[in-house]
């Protein structure tokens, strides 16, 4: 526990103990704290650690970029560890970094591309579900959908033809648990070591030269090599194999959900991102990695659902070595808590920010990189995936937006629900029709 130093330059903060976890408490907890004493705020919690709140965006920056190696996983990781294992999202040291540079070569725009074919088939294969929908005038369930869409696409990804061949055998998906269970309690992680067995048969027959001959993820994570030449070993290839897995489809999924949901309640950004599908992708055939990267409005519109609703609504790191802010010292032991949640929402970085307006990314002379957002986080942690997920999701609106208006089923706005992803409470229900 850190007992912080009479010397030591602290923010201001409560006087109480204030306890802080991952859920909607805590997010009430924060907004509070900020509200009372701005975006630096110093508390005790209940057994003595001191703890900041930081949410001024020069810091933010400075503690997850240029000074990260003085800070570790925060509190909270306990519960993605017994998911994951120590995969590369919830390793640190020396197991995260020689994990990210066996991994890294493998989400190269290169890779990427060369999944664009399994992207556009997932998407196929939704046209033809949503049509059926529209046909016989069901709703559907969007949340259902793009979880569905999004786990699809990142097992084909990974185990190319062993989906077919190896995973669904016996018909239902042993993975879709992942995508209707938001939980992430014992009873899923009981669920997940059920699926190891499954996995370690499939990455035996690829070390004998057997399975799926076609490029996928594993078979980059099986070549992969670290600086002494050595290979990951099974229970590290599982840990990594159940990160790409989870991480891979949820981010994608619940950005998807809110991105069609904001769509059905602004027709205005309905209507541009329809014009810019039809005039860069009219068809199948164009879906090329030149084109995507063309539909700079989809591109705009999935950064500003991503600055409403973060997949990852609070990051938390532990100081493991003093640091120095701007105006602050961080004492060694010090947990630090970060959301994007609140940063993205806050007036002074993001005027109006309750409006979704994806002008607010459009193209200007300043950096990206400079602005107060951090959905996929930042500096050498920020998320290998990210290129894969804004493709496949430009992939999935480019071909199904200028087909379907999706419209909800009723007017409430969607509460949230926040555990270790920020999703929709409840399901979002709409009713597609054909354009």
């Amino acid at each position: 526990m850190t007992e912080p130093q009479p010397d030591y330059r602290r923010p201001p903060g409560p006087e109480q103990p204030v306890t802080l976890g991952i859920d909607a408490e805590t997010l009430a907890t924060l907004q509070a704290l900020q509200a009372e004493h701005g975006d630096m705020v110093s508390m005790l919690k209940p057994n003595g650690r001191l703890a900041y709140f930081v949410n001024d965006a020069v810091e933010v920056r400075r503690i997850l970029a240029r000074r990260h190696s003085k800070y570790q996983k925060g509190p909270g990781f306990e519960r993605v560890k017994m998911l994951l294992g120590n995969g590369l999202i919830v390793s640190d040291g020396d197991v995260w970094r020689r994990s990210r540079t066996m991994i890294q070569p493998a989400f190269s725009r290169q890779n990427v591309h060369r999944l664009m074919t399994v992207m556009v088939e997932c998407t196929d294969r939704r046209a033809a579900s949503w049509a059926r929908a529209a046909a016989q005038g069901e709703t559907i369930n969007i949340t259902s959908e793009t979880s569905d869409f999004a786990l699809e696409l990142i097992l084909i990804s990974i185990f190319g033809d062993d989906y077919e061949n190896r995973i669904l055998t016996e018909g239902e998906n042993p993975f879709a648990f992942l995508s209707r269970d938001s939980t992430r309690d014992l009873s899923v992680v009981m669920k997940v070591r059920h699926l190891r067995e499954l996995l370690l048969s499939i990455i035996a027959d690829r070390r004998a030269g057997k399975g799926s001959q076609h490029f996928d993820f594993l078979s980059m994570y099986l070549d992969a090599t670290d600086k002494q030449g050595n290979k990951f070993g099974d229970a590290e290839l599982l840990d990594e194999l159940m990160t790409l897995i989870v991480a891979g489809f949820e981010t994608s999924a619940n950005t998807l959900n809110w991105v069609w949901y904001l769509i059905a309640k602004h027709p205005n950004i309905e209507v541009r991102l329809i014009a810019e599908a039809q005039r860069i992708v009219p068809n199948v055939a164009a879906i090329t990695a030149e084109n995507l990267a063309a539909m700079e409005y989809t591109q705009q519109t999935l950064e500003e659902a991503l600055r409403l609703y973060p997949p990852v609504w609070l990051f938390t790191r532990r100081s493991h070595a003093q640091d120095a802010l701007e105006m602050y010292d961080v004492p060694p032991g010090t947990d630090i808590y970060l959301s994007p949640y609140i940063l993205h929402r806050t007036d002074h970085y993001w005027p109006g920010p309750g409006r979704f307006d994806p002008d607010r990314f459009a193209p200007t002379d300043k950096p990206k990189k400079d602005l107060p957002y951090f959905p996929f986080s930042l500096g050498p942690r920020r998320c290998l995936g990210e290129y894969f997920s804004f493709l496949e999701m430009k992939v999935h609106l480019g071909l199904l937006l200028p087909r379907f208006r999706m419209q909800p089923v009723d007017d409430a706005e969607p509460e949230l629900e926040l555990a270790i992803n920020l999703r929709s409470a409840e399901d979002i229900q709409m009713r597609p029709s054909i354009r």
